[in-house]
């Protein structure tokens, strides 16, 4: 074996950073850079030469055209079933030790300010869902929250910023509602549960046609206690619309884990990759990874490992509690 490619498999086998290697060998890191330069250019496959080596080239091709084809936003976990799904016998550890070794990245963590302003003298309402974020078919649990969508101009005046309302159906986590607009109001609430309602097909369709003698039948819509929610004009289009409202304690995050789970995916998979010139180009690039990449292609783990379409299009298996 050559001292390159022991530097080489010290790095890729143990992890053992090659700065590290050479400087104990006494190797120059520019000597070992024009030989990692030659194993992996065009002729590369020539200097594999062990079936090992092959495999793991493979293997790293594999997974940097799927990285790509999902956008640069699945990580380990969830790159090891979309690999399966294409024939590749693998591991999480194999995916997850080629991504390193590639420097793909798939998640940037970047933090959002709270929404949730309360209205003291609002009507209050139990908290139907007690953090049991599960349900056993279509229509019977729907959380939402907003969320800011910032742009470069935000300082610039009215309309510089974005905000996002949304209705997810914790059966399969899919995102039913998804309705933007330029201020965090009431009336994009309502935009976001009509469009949730428009979705399953209806009143009818969602809550049968004798909702109005079956309360307990009803569809659950679970938010945070912010006036939005609390406003007269949503509670009385929630009630027409035969929805019952719940709503977890101020100022606990963890009542409405599942909305959150959500913004929290949209900040690190699309705001942190982005700085958004105007609203317009924030709301077209959010809106495609919403009904796009999210609903037909993102993965979730309380979704047994599926797309949202796709579970639902799927006969569902046995889930544990998310």
């Amino acid at each position: 074996m050559s001292v390159a490619r022991f530097v080489a498999d010290q790095r890729t086998n143990y992890r053992v950073p090659h700065t590290v290697t050479c400087r104990l060998l006494g190797v120059s890191l520019a000597w070992f850079y024009k030989w990692l330069a030659r194993a992996t250019g065009p002729s590369a496959m020539s200097g594999l030469h062990t079936a090992r080596d092959r495999r793991r080239d493979a293997v790293d091709r594999a997974v940097r055209a799927v990285f790509a084809k999902k956008r640069g936003l699945h990580g380990s976990p969830r790159l090891v079933h979309d690999l399966r799904e294409e024939g590749w016998q693998v591991s999480e550890k194999t995916v997850a030790d080629s991504m390193r070794r590639q420097g793909l990245i798939a998640r940037r963590i970047r933090r959002r300010n709270g929404l949730t302003r309360q209205d003291k003298t609002a009507p209050k309402f139990p908290d139907l869902l007690k953090r049991d974020f599960t349900a056993d078919r279509p229509n019977t649990r729907w959380v939402g929250d907003m969320t800011e969508i910032p742009t470069v101009d935000e300082h610039a005046g009215p309309g510089a910023k974005l905000y996002l309302a949304t209705v997810i159906d914790l059966y399969s986590r899919r995102l039913l509602g998804a309705a933007t607009g330029l201020r965090p109001d009431a009336e994009l609430a309502c935009s976001a549960i009509k469009m949730a309602v428009a979705a399953r097909g209806g009143v009818e369709a969602v809550n049968g046609s004798g909702w109005r003698k079956d309360e307990a039948q009803r569809v659950i819509f679970h938010t945070d206690r912010g006036s939005t929610y609390t406003a007269n004009s949503f509670t009385t289009l929630c009630a027409q619309l035969g929805i019952r409202q719940s709503m977890g304690r101020v100022g606990s995050c963890f009542d409405n884990a599942a909305a959150e789970a959500f913004f929290s995916s949209l900040e690190w998979e699309v705001l942190s990759r982005h700085e958004f010139e105007n609203t317009r180009t924030a709301q077209a690039v959010v809106l495609d990874w919403c009904y796009g990449f999210y609903n037909h292609d993102r993965r979730h783990s309380s979704a047994g490992m599926m797309s949202p379409i796709g579970y639902e299009n799927t006969a569902a298996p046995t889930r544990k509690a998310a």
